[in-house]
């Protein structure tokens, strides 16, 4: 036998010994109750004919802010958006006042506070949204969704989970999981194609990146749907807010969307 061989034969030999047979897969199940106990402070806005028109069911417009709005402090949430807008007051440009004057003839307006350091989460949210529901009268067929920058996100993520739950959705600056459009059960993905959804970004805007937007519109397209809109603001940086929500036009579109 030629030394070569007779090495790598006593190679094999050694080595045999150290094979293991594969461990057998066994298959296990968890099951677990878990509770949650969920507390929210929002500010609530009621249109002007609420109290006088008893029987009349109004749309209801829930607003999600950003992330410096977090905190203990409610009033934080006024300070930007639709909550902004039913404040007043004698610095609202021309638009905001007319955008506002809408708000308070059409809408009940739900402005709900994040903890501090938290972000917004969809059961949360759901759970508001259903107890306010409950006790106001709303329109079941008009119940809108809107939120700006951690706000956007979180009207992303809910909208397109839940698209049955709303008539129409506005993100502003933020973005959201493109593969939730087409991967949801028939039912999800049947309602986004009637989901009216118009977004709006700043194209400078350097926080949150204006693909987020594009990006969530494009697979929304891709999905079918064919009720969406994306407004760039050329020279905006993170504030596109404040120019998406003084436009009039934006609270007509919704009204005209119907669940």
């Amino acid at each position: 036998m030629r030394p070569g061989l007779f090495l790598l034969l006593a190679l094999s030999s050694s080595l045999a010994p150290m094979t293991r047979a594969a461990a057998p897969t066994v298959l296990h199940s968890f099951e677990q109750t878990l509770t949650k106990r969920v507390t929210y402070h929002y500010l609530l806005y009621l249109p002007d004919g609420y109290e006088t028109q008893p029987n009349r069911k109004w749309p209801v417009l829930f607003f999600l802010h950003g992330s410096g709005e977090r905190g203990v402090d409610p009033w934080l949430v006024a300070k930007h958006g639709p909550p902004k807008l039913r404040r007043g007051g004698t610095t609202l440009s021309a638009d905001e006042k007319a955008s506002a004057q809408i708000l308070a003839e059409n809408f009940i307006v739900v402005a709900p506070q994040c903890a501090p350091g938290d972000i917004w989460h969809d059961d949360e949210t759901l759970a508001l949204i259903d107890q306010v529901k409950k006790n106001l009268r709303t329109d079941e067929g008009r119940t809108y969704l809107t939120g700006l920058s951690m706000g956007g996100f979180g009207t992303w993520t809910l909208g397109v989970r839940h698209p049955e739950r709303f008539a129409a959705i506005v993100p502003i600056c933020g973005g959201g999981e493109p593969l939730a459009t087409i991967i949801g059960p028939p039912a999800q993905r049947a309602a986004l194609i009637t989901l009216g959804v118009w977004a709006f970004h700043g194209a400078k805007d350097p926080t949150v990146p204006l693909a987020e937007s594009q990006r969530m519109i494009d697979w929304l397209k891709f999905a079918g749907a064919p009720d969406l809109k994306l407004t760039v603001y050329p020279e905006a940086l993170h504030d596109s807010w404040t120019a998406a929500y003084a436009n009039p036009e934006l609270y007509r579109w919704l009204l005209r969307h119907t669940r």
